[in-house]
């Protein structure tokens, strides 16, 4: 026995219900209705209330010049205009930007050389990859700790270059105003190598090794097929572990404030280290707000033209197409 449709309806839905209906069958209902988005309510009220009103309120603090403990007064714009003429805040500006970009390249490109290791064809490359992230769940703040003794001038650091000989490069590495930034850095890079390497391998994971194959039958060199063929794939990847670690590098504090404490004369001092110091050591809550509002425009868009820059391009165009 057949059964006609009424194709004379407007509606695709309603012509599929009329169907379902004349076949004995019933109609398929969504499991979603596009109008019930009440259930995302809670969800958005509490990233509402915990992250924006809370940030929001700590920006007003930046036009105040509270002190921590009672009340205060509205003073504008003074504190902004404290920050242009205040020197430390302009050194503090310059080493969280030698810091973020060379832990952004470093780590990135170490992280890729391991992960390309790394990736097949070592019998010993799972107890590697652990032995490689293993820092990576460690405590920054204990780690610093650890290597503010490892750093010191009878250190163990300086007690292997005497072993060796190399007397000559002994140094009081976290008291010299000119080697103790990169001592910081060396520590950054040690820790969030792994993390690199582990999203790098993810995005290796998803290219065809078919293809790597084929461009090698080709006569393709290996520089030719990652320049090529495996980083044109990798580019999501590339564009997670450079924001990743823009962000970190802009935010770096526990390896500061454990192994330095912004010394020497402010030579190792970040926005984080300037923030802390005068919002909970010198009590200034309204000029630290202010430093933490200049801060966080810095590092949003710090982070947006990270994004731009090593965005999909090929997949952009895809989608226009």
């Amino acid at each position: 026995m057949t059964h006609t449709q009424d194709t004379s309806l407007d509606s695709r839905g309603t012509a599929r219900v009329e169907s379902g209906r004349k076949s004995g069958l019933r109609p398929r209902k969504p499991l979603v209705r596009y109008g019930s988005w009440w259930w995302a309510i809670p969800g958005l009220l509490a990233v509402l209330s915990v992250h924006y009103v809370a940030t929001s309120i700590g920006g007003a603090y930046a036009f105040t010049d509270f002190k921590g403990i009672g009340s205060f007064n509205w003073i504008g714009f003074d504190n902004f205009v404290k920050i242009v003429g205040d020197k430390k805040v302009f050194g503090s500006i310059g080493n969280t930007i030698f810091l973020a970009i060379s832990f952004l390249i470093i780590t990135n490109v170490v992280g890729l050389i391991f992960a390309l290791a790394l990736n097949r064809g070592i019998k010993s490359r799972y107890i590697l990859r652990t032995l490689l992230f293993l820092p990576v769940v460690l405590s920054p703040l204990a780690v610093s700790y650890i290597f503010r003794f490892i750093f010191q001038v009878d250190g163990p650091f300086n007690s292997v270059l005497g072993a060796i000989g190399l007397e000559s490069w002994q140094r009081p590495w976290l008291a010299d105003p000119t080697w103790a930034i990169f001592t910081i850095l060396a520590v950054m890079v040690w820790q969030n190598i792994g993390m690199a390497m582990i999203i790098y391998l993810a995005g290796l994971a998803t290219v065809p090794i078919e293809i790597e194959e084929a461009a090698a039958i080709d006569g393709a060199s290996a520089w030719q097929r990652f320049r090529h063929i495996t980083f044109p794939l990798i580019q999501p990847a590339v564009a997670i572990s450079t924001t990743l670690a823009l962000t970190t590098g802009l935010r770096v504090f526990d390896q500061v404030q454990g192994m330095t404490r912004g010394g020497p004369f402010g030579a190792t001092d970040t926005l984080s280290t300037v923030i802390y110091r005068e919002t909970f050591a010198n009590s200034h809550f309204g000029y630290g707000a202010a430093l933490s509002l200049i801060f966080t425009v810095i590092v949003i868009a710090a982070a947006a033209l990270q994004l731009f820059i090593t965005r999909d391009r090929n997949a952009a165009a895809a989608r226009k197409k």
